[in-house]
């Protein structure tokens, strides 16, 4: 497999093409409702994309997890998307991992809620894997 620097994490949220949702019209001289900036409850579902910070080393059937951009050993960021878990290196470099299932994912969960970010982009900025902190343990 070739490393790609410039590899970002795409996530698809279905499989085939989608109709466009018809937006409603509301009868004259009515006041729409006031709609929150962001969704305050925490998202769950097949359509959810949870992220959890994992800053002990990973080790997959006995082999330690290393980042082949910047050789990092520990202080991951794991991303669940359906049935997919990827994970992010503080240099930014993200790949998917087959051998991390959802459940496997679930069962890392301490704390089943937490920040909600509006996309995946602004939560990985949040949280430093945008390659801000490369080569930067924290914890």
């Amino acid at each position: 497999m070739d490393f790609n620097p410039e590899m970002t994490l795409v996530l698809r949220t279905t499989d085939r093409p989608t109709e466009p949702t018809p937006v409603p019209v509301r009868p004259a001289g009515t006041e729409p409702l006031p709609q929150p900036k962001h969704e305050r409850r925490p998202s769950n579902g097949p359509s959810a994309t949870r992220c959890l910070s994992h800053p002990r080393e990973l080790a997959l059937r006995g082999i330690p997890v290393m980042c082949t951009a910047c050789r990092a050993r520990r202080d991951w960021l794991l991303i669940n998307h359906g049935r997919n878990v990827w994970i992010c290196c503080r240099c930014s470099n993200q790949w998917l991992e087959p051998e991390i299932s959802r459940a496997d994912f679930d069962a890392l969960v301490v704390i089943p809620d937490g920040t909600i970010y509006p996309s995946v982009e602004q939560g990985l900025t949040a949280l430093g894997f945008d390659g801000a902190f490369a080569g930067t343990y924290l914890g």
